[in-house]
Parts: structure tokens; sequence; C-alpha cells
């Protein structure tokens, strides 16, 4: 939702792609999700900017290797760092930039996915340790996320504008924004769809 009020033209766009395919006479469903490719778009980009948490579980090598010129022992322990492979320049243009048209079709990462077997962002890992609840969880971010873009439109208080919004993040165990975000929500469909 940060990123959404950052960026209020890739919010007003997703509205107008919520509106086309399900309408303003109810709210968005879990059938409708498969057919907004902007709303994927923005969850993967906002997975790839910002995932959960910065180091995955850890790993054990099973024998010696080198890669990329590092030696790893056998039986090494290793976190990787998911926040800073979905930042490498080398497979993201801008890596900083909030940009969902990358996912989309013909975008530069239109067939990259986040479930493990694109090693170029990993939000809930991969392989044999990758997160139990992944499908789960990515199926409610999709939907919480495309109600609360269809339902309302978010306005911060004192009429600050979204571009100046503080993007810093706190280091822990999860990663979550170092300044809570405060906005103030405004319907924008008819009353009866809320109840």
């Amino acid at each position: 939702m940060s990123e959404m009020v950052r960026n209020p033209d890739i919010l007003k766009e997703a509205q107008k792609e919520i509106d086309t395919v399900v309408g303003r006479d109810r709210l968005v469903c879990e059938a409708d999700l498969n057919n907004l490719p902007l709303l994927n778009a923005l969850i993967k980009e906002s997975l790839r900017l910002h995932p959960s948490v910065p180091l995955s579980v850890p790993h054990l090598s099973k024998e010696a290797c080198e890669i990329n010129g590092y030696r790893i022992p056998k039986d090494a322990m290793l976190l990787p760092n998911l926040w800073a492979i979905a930042r490498d320049p080398e497979v993201w243009p801008n890596p900083l930039e909030f940009n969902p048209a990358r996912f989309l079709p013909g975008g530069s990462h239109e067939h990259v996915d986040v479930k493990g077997n694109d090693f170029g962002i990993l939000p809930f890992s991969a392989g044999r340790r990758i997160c139990v609840g992944m499908t789960m969880g990515l199926k409610m971010v999709q939907l919480i996320t495309a109600t609360l873009i269809q339902g309302f439109d978010w306005a911060l208080p004192d009429g600050r504008m979204g571009q100046k919004l503080d993007m810093e993040e706190a280091a822990g165990l999860t990663l979550e924004r170092a300044v809570p975000l405060v906005v103030h929500p405004i319907p924008r469909l008819a009353q009866d769809v809320y109840m």
C-alpha cells in the first residue's frame, strides 16, 4: 500500500483494471485474480522490493563447492540474502525503482514468478526450505490488496504528497516500515457494496 500511495498513477491504473474486470457493484473475489495482470505485477514488484524477511532460513551445504569464485565448504551454514538478491542491478534494471510493468506481458521479466523457480526473486525462499504457507499467503496478499485498491482511494494526513513518503525499512527478523504508514481511506464504491 505504501508503494500505491507513493505512485498514485499506478494506483489509478490498478483501480481501472479492477473496475473493468470486476465492475463497481461487487467486491473482487478470488476467482477474479487470474484476470488482473496489473494487480499480479504489483504484488510481484512489491514482494521483490519489500520481501517480508530479509534473510532466508538457514541452508546447509551438503558438499564443498565453488560459486562465482567463492569456496563453500561442506556443512557450511548459508543464509541467502533475499533482500539483496531482488535488488541485484545485474538482474533488475533500475532495481530500486517500483516498476510493476517489468512483470507485465512484454516486460523484461514477464515470465518471472515468485514461487521459487526464478533465483532473481525469492520472497518465499526455494527448494525444500520454501515457505509452506506460500500458496495461501500469496492468494491472501493478492485478494486483500485487490480489495483495498478497489474499495478505496488513499490520502495521507495533512495533505502530504505520496512521493515524499519515507520508505525506510526497519531491520529485524522481518522487514517492516521504520515509520508506520498512516493513510485515510476514502470509499470509492456505492455504500451497499461494502456490506
